[in-house]
């Protein structure tokens, strides 16, 4: 025989003042623990978004990043040339030899930052699904001109449509702005390989994407790349490689909203200790009638358990409420692999907000755990003298 669920309800309605402080220093860690965990989630998504299963990416042998390699123009050639490089409409191949250099840009709010400058070829838009002009032109062949990824017009100076960009030496004229499906290309300012090679590297690139004819073959493409002794190259499944990239801060992301929660967690945990006591103190005649009707002591405590997690239950939906507002606000951090700043949206989804309510489940049950034991194992007589 359970105790009814009312019970619980009518307890809670009786002390809605401790309920409520209780439930409010639930939804404060909930709240600290899904926001910090969508901006690791935001992170992520926008590296994992800047790759595509279709392409490959490959860099010179050794080269885990963009940054330290150097892919030569005869080798580039040789990479479009292959069988398994898709072609477009015009036949040629889907293959874009791009320049990767970092460079410091002045903030709209002071300050300075590292940005990408991505050389890319003119067939880079076809080979990477999603890349759109949102304002403005594409480039010119042979001008000096970038486009700037969405996410650092409002953040960067100089990024307007016409106005003037000056890195290298030289000055660089918008000539529009691109969206990427909110990837981390949205925080790069793209122009043309050739007139970034010279400026920057010499005859070098960087990296060569290219869109596989049978992407389900890209072991057998990896292998004929890293085996060819012209080459000399290491490839990569792109979505792959940018997933890799995102690895270190997204684990120091997670690592410290875990801790920081954690933390939080304990005064939120002893706070629900100290109510579920005050609880079975009131309350001490009452347990005495249940078991006195013939209640199990394990009916007790189970009764207590479930009102303790339905308090921190109740804090997890007000956390989760609270964090509501911040899904897609844009903020930045430093990808630690080019040193460069990477703009994201925080993302905070519903699996998010499922492992917010799990916590706030977990802190409400070990919250409740010992006062319901206590509860339970009351003798009835101490009990009623209680009373």
């Amino acid at each position: 025989m359970k105790i009814p669920i009312a019970y619980n309800v009518r307890s809670l309605r009786e002390r809605p003042v401790s309920t409520l402080t209780t439930a409010a220093g639930m939804a404060l860690v909930v709240a600290v623990f899904v926001a910090m965990m969508a901006l690791a989630n935001g992170f992520r998504s926008a590296l994992v978004r800047s790759g595509s299963s279709d392409n490959a990416l490959v860099l010179r042998k050794g080269a885990n990043t963009e940054m330290y390699s150097g892919i030569g123009r005869e080798t580039a050639s040789i990479i479009a040339g292959m069988p398994f490089v898709a072609r477009g409409s015009d036949n040629q191949p889907l293959s874009s030899p791009e320049v990767f250099v970092v460079i410091g840009a002045d903030r709209l709010t002071g300050g300075m930052a590292n940005l990408v400058v991505r050389g890319v070829s003119p067939k880079a838009m076809q080979v990477r699904q999603g890349i759109e002009i949102i304002a403005g032109r594409e480039l010119r062949p042979g001008a000096s001109e970038v486009l700037v990824g969405e996410k650092i017009v409002d953040r960067f100076a100089n990024t307007g449509l016409g106005e003037t960009f000056s890195f290298g030496g030289r000055d660089w004229i918008v000539a529009g702005h691109f969206s990427a499906n909110g990837s981390a290309f949205e925080s790069e300012i793209w122009a043309e390989n050739e007139q970034v090679m010279p400026v920057f590297r010499g005859e070098v690139f960087q990296s060569v994407t290219f869109r596989m004819t049978d992407p389900a073959s890209f072991e057998g493409v990896k292998q004929q790349l890293e085996d060819d002794p012209r080459l000399y190259l290491d490839a990569f499944r792109e979505n792959e490689y940018y997933e890799n990239q995102s690895v270190i801060l997204t684990f120091i992301l997670n690592f410290i909203a875990i801790f920081i929660a954690g933390v939080m967690a304990i005064g939120a945990v002893f706070g629900a200790i100290n109510t579920m006591y005050a609880a079975v103190s009131s309350r001490a005649p009452e347990i005495a009638v249940l078991l006195t009707l013939g209640f199990k002591p394990g009916n007790v405590l189970s009764s207590f358990l479930i009102e303790a997690v339905f308090i921190a239950l109740i804090g997890g939906i007000m956390g989760c409420i609270l964090t509501l507002p911040i899904n897609g606000l844009v903020t930045s951090t430093t990808n630690w692999n080019s040193f460069s700043e990477v703009a994201f949206a925080f993302r905070v989804t519903p699996a998010l907000l499922l492992s917010g309510m799990a916590f706030a489940a977990i802190m409400g049950f070990l919250g409740g755990f010992f006062p319901a034991l206590k509860a339970a194992r009351q003798p009835v007589i101490v009990a009623l003298r209680q009373g």
